[in-house]
């Protein structure tokens, strides 16, 4: 095929969030001519976390700033950044051909690092109190509410799991369910039950989150009285499911129920030369400090990869062949 150098790429990296800021410093600085391709502003739900407290060597950062730092140092190196919406993958001929809305791009390895969407609540006050109390990752930020009270809504695992690590700092947990019953594993359940912390308020729906400059209280509904309340609250923890950003994909790599795709060990999928990381890929810890290994380790592949279908030297690491656990010859490093 006939390259145009204006929109020809070695890696094209698809979502600007931790995994792909990585993937771009790994990928740039070994000589490869690398895109990132984002909708948005760069650093995905990251940027969208007021203090990051638990990426190691920084014992306090904005999110913001780290993403803007990471997406700096990517630059140095040469890498490229365009503004779009990503619509398909194709392939043609030993490239992938990846569309957008704002143009067409080509690229021998392509690296996908979309991330997923927290599914919201969809409630006044939820957008402009996000970062100042409303919070989609205890992880992250249940430390900055100890001893306070706080609400968490949702009744799967997810919900359970991220509640008991909340009651590690706050002094009470709202526990908020729309049903009477929940979804999550009976061991979840079992603690959730016994931490005389999580109080659990059943039939109930947010319909308000209450604060001006961070969240102060909960306006909630019960679904089968009609009974309303407010809650008093410092934060609310919101989990109530992932939608990760891969429509575009069904049908053409493996995927788990819920969309995430499956990748082996190097990131890899089953499609020469294409990558997932971060949250978009199957059984990831979605954390900041994960992503970024994700995303620096798909990288380092990709190189390897273009080495050895295109010919040419790999510029990081070395390696030497590795059985996979799926069944593909994978890499590893010495």
């Amino acid at each position: 095929m006939t390259e145009d150098r204006s929109s020809n790429y070695d890696i094209i990296i698809v979502g600007g969030g931790p995994a792909g800021l990585s993937a771009a410093v790994y990928a740039a600085r070994s000589r490869r001519r690398t895109l990132l391709i984002e909708r948005g502003v760069t650093g995905g739900q990251i940027a969208l976390t007021n203090e990051v407290e638990n990426y190691p060597g920084i014992e306090s950062i904005n999110g913001f700033e780290l993403a803007q730092t990471m997406q700096r140092q990517a630059e140095k190196y040469g890498l490229e950044i365009a503004a779009a919406d990503l619509q398909r993958i194709e392939q043609i001929d030993d490239r992938h051909a990846v569309r957008t809305g704002q143009g067409d791009y080509t690229a021998k390895a392509v690296i996908l690092t979309a991330g997923a969407d927290y599914n919201r609540l969809g409630v006044p006050g939820e957008e402009r109190l996000t970062g100042h109390g409303v919070s989609y990752c205890a992880t992250c930020d249940a430390a900055f509410f100890k001893d306070q009270t706080v609400g968490v809504v949702g009744g799967g695992d997810a919900a359970m799991d991220e509640g008991l690590f909340v009651t590690r700092y706050a002094s009470k947990v709202y526990m908020i369910h729309r049903r009477d019953s929940l979804r999550a594993s009976a061991v979840l359940q079992e603690r959730a039950f016994a931490n005389p912390k999580m109080h659990f308020v059943w039939n109930t729906v947010i319909d308000d989150i209450v604060g001006d400059a961070a969240v102060t209280g909960l306006h909630s509904r019960n679904v089968v009285t009609g009974e309303v309340a407010t809650l008093d609250v410092a934060a609310v923890f919101v989990f109530i499911g992932l939608t990760p950003n891969t429509g575009y994909l069904r049908g053409k790599v493996k995927m788990d129920e819920g969309g995430h795709i499956f990748v082996n060990e190097w990131m890899e999928t089953e499609i020469p030369g294409l990558f997932a990381a971060g949250d978009v890929r199957a059984n990831s810890a979605r954390q900041v400090v994960t992503a970024a290994g994700d995303g620096a380790t798909a990288a380092i592949r990709a190189d390897h990869y273009i080495s050895e279908r295109f010919g040419g030297t790999p510029g990081i690491g070395e390696w030497e062949p590795n059985p996979d656990p799926i069944g593909k010859d994978s890499l590893k490093l010495n």
